[in-house]
Formats: structure tokens, C-alpha cells, sequence
């Protein structure tokens, strides 16, 4: 594979205004709404010029939230910050930063509509 393997994500939720309001405390961003009559679907911030991919909040019937999916990390400076804002945002820390050796530190909280997604940092 001459490419990183994952271009872009779609995280379920059941309430895209919780949902938006989670996500937007914890990583402080704010969304485009790229969505249409058969589902909502607001896209995180991007650059196409930058590493990483690129996803979105998605409501369509037939996709529901849930634990045990896939699990989607989100780079941060220090984890420990945006683990901080989960819970003020109505989130929980399902497990607390810890080191994951020359790899850095991650976190995993479970979002409002109960995913569980990863936070991982350097340092």
C-alpha cells in the first residue's frame, strides 16, 4: 500500500446537535454542514494539504452508534487536554492516558452517543 490506509471517517450518531456540541468542546472546532434531504452529515475541519484524514458527523437511518466498532484516533498535542473536555461535554473517559512506549500516549472516551473514540498525542 504506497498510501496511509485511512482517507477519510464517518462517526454514527443518533443526536447530530449533542453530537456537534460533544465534538466542538472537545477538539474546539466548529463544523460544515455538508448535508442533504437523506441524511445530516457535518464535516470536521480539513486541509487537504496536510497528513491525516478527513471525516464527518453522519445521521442516516439504518447507521446507528454504538460500542465496539471500529475505534477512529484523533491526533492531539497532549491527549491529556482534549481528555479533559469529555466529561464537561457529557462524554466519559473509558480509559485514561497511558503510555504506549516510542508510540506516544492515547486516550479512549465514548462520545455522547456512545462510540468510543480515540485520542493520541506524542507527548
Amino acid at each position: 500500500m504506497a498510501t496511509n490506509p485511512v482517507i477519510w471517517f464517518e462517526i454514527n450518531v443518533s443526536d447530530m446537535e449533542r453530537a456537534k456540541a460533544f465534538y466542538g468542546a472537545v477538539f474546539q472546532v466548529e463544523f460544515e454542514d455538508m448535508s442533504n434531504p437523506a441524511m445530516a452529515y457535518w464535516s470536521f475541519p480539513m486541509d487537504n494539504a496536510q497528513v491525516g484524514a478527513g471525516g464527518a458527523l453522519m445521521k442516516v437511518e439504518g447507521c446507528e452508534p454504538g460500542k465496539g466498532g471500529t475505534l477512529v484516533y484523533f491526533s492531539c498535542g497532549d491527549c491529556a487536554v482534549e481528555e479533559s473536555r469529555v466529561v464537561p461535554a457529557g462524554g466519559q473517559v473509558c480509559r485514561p492516558k497511558m503510555a504506549i512506549g516510542e508510540f506516544g500516549f492515547i486516550s479512549v472516551v465514548i462520545d455522547t452517543e456512545g462510540n468510543a473514540i480515540g485520542l493520541h498525542s506524542l507527548a
